[in-house]
C-alpha cells in the first residue's frame, strides 16, 4: 500500500518527457541558416570527412596567407605502434591569427562595427569598443610587449578578469608570434606559480583587482606571491604589467558601494623595476605595428587543464588549423551573420572563453558581449537583464548555470524581454532533460534552436553538436558530429560498436582545431589520448548511441561506477534525480561499498522553498528505480544547498568524493567560488555512510 501511495505520489512531482522527441528548427532559424537541412549537413559532413583537403582548403580561402604551405595540407598519425603522434595542417604556410580577425575585418569595412559591448560587474557599468579601436589598442599594446623584450615564441602569463583588455593582450601576443598562457583569476598563488614555470613564461599581465559579484579580489597581491614563489625556485620574472581596473575610475564618486567600482579599499604594492602600468605604457605607445608572419603550426597559446596525475598539462594549440576550426564551428554552430549580437557567458580563462568569446566570433566578424559579472549578482535575473540591454540573438552558457537559475523560478526570466534570442546554446558538461526543456521553453520561449554542444580544451572547438537550422534535436543529446569529425564507440576490449550502444568515445581522424602536444611532454600526450586505443583519439568520456544514431554523451569514463557489475554513469543518476519537483541540482560519485565494491551517494540542491526529509529522500531512490533500475539506486542521498563549484561553474567532484568517505583532505580548494559550502556539506553528511 506504501509503494501505491508512493508511486501516486510522485506522478504529481516528476516530469516525464520522451528521450526520443524530436524538436525541429524553428522556421525563422532555418530560413536564414547557412545550413539550412540536414540533408545539406550530411553533403558537407560526406565531403569534411571524405575530401578533408578540398573543405577546408574552401574555408582557409576566406583568410589572409602570407605564403602557402610547402608540402601537404594536412598529414597526421593516431597509432602510436606506427610512430610518433603527430598533426600537421598547412604545414609551412604563413599567416597570423590577429590579422586575419582584426585587420582584415576593418579592411573590409568594419572599422566602426562595434567588436565588444562589455559590462561589467556592477549593473550600468559599461562600455563599447569597436574593431578599429580594438585593432589600435592591440598594435599600442604589441609594441609595449616588444618594448619589454617579448619576442616570438615567448611565453606571456595572463591572470586578468573579464575586461577587453585581455582581448587586447591575448591579440597582441598572437600578432608579435609570442604564445598566451592565459591563467583563470582564481586560481591561488601556488596553481599560478606552477604554471609560469612550467611555460617558463618570460612575462605577466595582471589587473589591480575584481569584483565578482559581491565579492572582492585582489589579483595583484595573488600575482606578487605567485611571483615570489617563482623567485624561490630561481625563476625571477622582471615584466610584470598591471592594468588599473578597480582603484581608479575617471569622475567616479568617492563612496564605496559592494560589487562597485571604483574599490578605494583595494591595496596595491608595485615593485619597483617590476611592475609597470598598462595605461603608462600605453600612452606613448604608437598605433602602427606590423604583424609577425608565422607558419600555420606555430604555437598560438597553450591552457593548462587538471590531469589525472595532479600535476597541470599545457595543452598546446597551433595558429592556422585552430584560426580556421573556431572561425568555422562559431559560424556553423551559432548560425552567425552580420547583424547578430552573440555572448557567451564563459571566463576567457577557459577555452571556451578562447574560442567562443575572443577568436571565434571576431573571425566571424560580429558584435559580442563580455560579461565581468556573475549570474545571481545582484540577482537571478542578470543574465537576461543583459540579454534584454543588447537585444543579444545567439547565447552560450553553461548547464550548470541553467540549473542554478531554475531552482528560482520563471519569474527572473520572464521579467526581461527575450525576443531577440534565436539560438541557445549550452557547453561544459552534458545537459539534463529537464534543464534543456526549462531553457528551451522559459528561456527560449519555445521559439529558439538549442544547441547542446561537446568539445574539450583539447579539440580546440565544438566536436559533437547540432545545427541549429538544420537538426532534429533530442533534449539531452549532443546529436552528430561536426564537419570533419569521425566519431567512435568503443567497448573497454577496442572495438567499435556498431549501430545503438554505449561505450568509450573516441575520434577517427585528425582536425584543424586539435591539439598538437602537451608542452614539453610530447610523451604524456600519447598516453593521456592515444595509447589506450591505438589508431584512436580517446575524449575520455563515455557516449552512447541511440537507435536513430543520435550521440548522447555519458560523462567522464572516470565518473562510471560499477555497482555489482553493471557500469553506471553517474550523469544518468543526476539526470533522473533531477526530474524530481523539488531538485535543482543534483551530483553523484562512487562510494566504496564492503558487499557491491561500490554504490552511489548523491548530493541534491532543492528548489527555494523544498524541505529535504526522509520521505522525500525515498522519493528520490524510487525516481532512480523507475528510470534507470534497481541495481542503480543510490544507498546514500545528502541534503546540498549548495555544491562546491569553481567560479566558472563546474562541480569538484573531487571535493564531493572526498566528502562522501568523510576525508577532510580535500587538497587545494582556491578555485572554489564558496569555500565555505565544504564544511556545510560535511556538516550534513548521511551517517551511516
Amino acid at each position: 500500500m506504501a509503494d501505491s501511495n508512493m508511486d501516486s505520489h510522485l506522478k504529481l512531482h516528476i516530469h516525464t518527457h520522451d528521450p526520443d522527441m524530436k524538436f525541429d528548427p524553428p522556421k525563422r532559424v532555418a530560413d536564414v541558416a547557412h545550413v539550412q537541412s540536414f540533408t545539406q549537413y550530411e553533403k558537407m559532413y560526406e565531403q569534411s570527412i571524405k575530401e578533408p583537403e578540398i573543405f577546408w582548403g574552401e574555408i582557409a580561402e576566406q583568410f589572409f596567407w602570407a605564403s602557402q604551405p610547402t608540402g601537404a595540407f594536412m598529414s597526421y598519425n593516431f597509432d602510436v605502434k606506427k610512430g610518433p603522434i603527430s598533426i600537421k595542417w598547412m604545414e609551412g604556410a604563413k599567416t597570423n591569427i590577429c590579422y586575419n580577425v582584426l585587420d582584415r575585418n576593418v579592411e573590409k569595412g568594419l572599422g566602426d562595427k562595434i567588436a565588444f559591448f562589455w559590462e561589467g560587474n556592477y549593473p550600468g557599468d559599461d562600455k563599447k569598443i569597436t574593431y578599429k579601436e580594438l585593432l589600435d589598442a592591440v598594435c599600442k599594446f604589441s609594441n609595449v610587449l616588444k618594448e619589454l623584450g617579448v619576442k616570438k615564441g615567448d611565453r606571456v602569463a595572463m591572470y586578468m578578469p573579464m575586461v577587453v583588455e585581455l582581448v587586447v593582450a591575448m591579440l597582441a601576443c598572437a600578432r608579435i608570434g609570442a604564445v598566451h598562457s592565459i591563467v583563470f583569476a582564481g586560481f591561488s598563488a601556488e596553481s599560478l606559480r606552477d604554471r609560469i614555470l612550467d611555460a617558463d613564461c618570460s612575462a605577466i599581465i595582471t589587473a589591480d583587482g575584481v569584483w565578482r559579484g559581491p565579492k572582492l579580489l585582489n589579483l595583484k597581491a595573488i600575482v606578487d606571491k605567485a611571483l615570489d614563489l617563482c623567485a624561490e625556485k630561481s625563476k625571477a620574472l622582471t615584466n610584470c604589467v598591471v592594468l588599473q581596473h578597480l582603484t581608479s575610475m575617471d569622475g567616479a564618486s568617492n563612496s564605496e558601494e559592494k560589487g562597485k567600482r571604483p574599490c578605494k579599499s583595494l591595496q596595491i604594492t608595485m615593485k619597483d623595476g617590476r611592475d609597470r602600468w598598462w595605461h603608462e605604457l600605453m600612452l606613448t605607445a604608437s598605433s602602427h605595428n606590423d604583424p609577425e608572419w608565422v607558419d600555420a603550426e606555430d604555437p598560438l597559446f597553450m591552457l593548462y587543464t587538471s590531469g589525472s596525475t595532479g600535476k597541470p598539462k599545457g595543452v598546446l594549440h597551433t595558429v592556422g588549423g585552430y584560426m580556421l576550426y573556431a572561425a568555422t564551428t562559431s559560424k556553423y554552430t551559432f548560425d552567425l551573420h552580420a547583424d547578430d549580437v552573440y555572448w557567451c557567458t564563459a571566463d576567457i580563462g577557459w577555452i571556451t572563453g578562447h574560442t567562443y568569446v575572443c577568436y571565434g566570433p571576431l573571425a566571424n566578424g560580429v558584435t559580442s558581449v563580455i560579461f565581468e559579472g556573475t549570474p545571481m549578482f545582484p540577482d537571478a535575473g542578470r543574465l537576461w537583464d543583459v540579454v534584454d540591454k543588447y537585444k543579444v540573438t545567439k547565447f552560450y552558457t553553461a548547464p550548470t548555470a541553467i540549473r542554478s537559475l531554475m531552482k528560482f523560478g520563471d519569474r527572473f526570466v520572464t521579467k526581461y524581454d527575450r525576443s531577440s534570442l534565436k539560438i541557445l546554446g549550452t557547453v561544459g558538461e552534458p545537459i539534463n532533460p529537464e534543464a534543456w526543456h526549462w531553457y528551451h521553453s522559459v528561456v527560449g520561449n519555445s521559439n529558439c534552436a538549442v544547441v547542446d554542444t561537446f568539445w574539450q580544451t583539447e579539440t580546440g572547438g565544438h566536436v559533437i553538436t547540432p545545427l541549429p537550422g538544420a537538426t532534429r534535436t533530442k533534449a539531452g543529446s549532443a546529436t552528430f558530429p561536426f564537419f570533419g569529425i569521425v566519431p567512435a564507440i568503443l567497448t573497454e576490449e577496442g572495438v567499435e560498436v556498431n549501430g545503438p550502444g554505449q561505450g568509450y568515445l573516441v575520434f577517427k581522424q585528425a582536425w584543424p582545431g586539435m591539439m598538437r602536444t602537451v608542452y614539453r611532454d610530447h610523451e604524456r600526450f600519447e598516453t593521456t589520448y592515444f595509447k589506450k586505443f591505438a589508431g584512436y583519439y580517446c575524449t575520455g568520456d563515455g557516449g552512447k548511441r541511440d537507435e536513430e544514431g543520435y550521440i548522447w554523451i555519458t560523462g567522464r569514463i572516470d565518473d562510471l561506477v560499477n555497482v555489482s557489475g553493471h557500469l553506471l554513469s553517474t550523469a544518468e543518476v543526476e539526470s533522473a534525480l533531477i526530474e524530481h519537483d523539488s531538485v535543482a541540482e543534483a551530483a553523484s560519485v562512487s562510494h566504496p561499498h564492503s558487499i557491491k565494491g561500490e554504490c552511489i551517494y548523491c548530493f541534491v540542491t532543492l528548489n527555494e522553498g523544498e524541505i529535504f526529509t526522509e520521505e522525500l529522500r525515498k522519493e528520490l531512490t524510487q525516481v532512480v528505480r523507475e528510470k534507470i533500475g534497481a541495481f542503480a539506486q543510490p544507498d546514500f542521498i545528502q541534503n546540498a544547498p549548495a555544491l562546491p563549484k569553481t567560479r566558472s561553474g563546474k562541480i569538484m567532484r573531487r571535493i564531493l568524493r572526498k566528502i562522501a568517505v568523510n576525508d577532510r583532505d580535500v587538497g587545494d580548494t582556491s578555485t572554489l567560488a564558496d569555500e565555505s559550502v565544504i564544511d556545510v556539506l560535511f556538516g550534513l553528511r548521511c551517517p551511516n555512510a
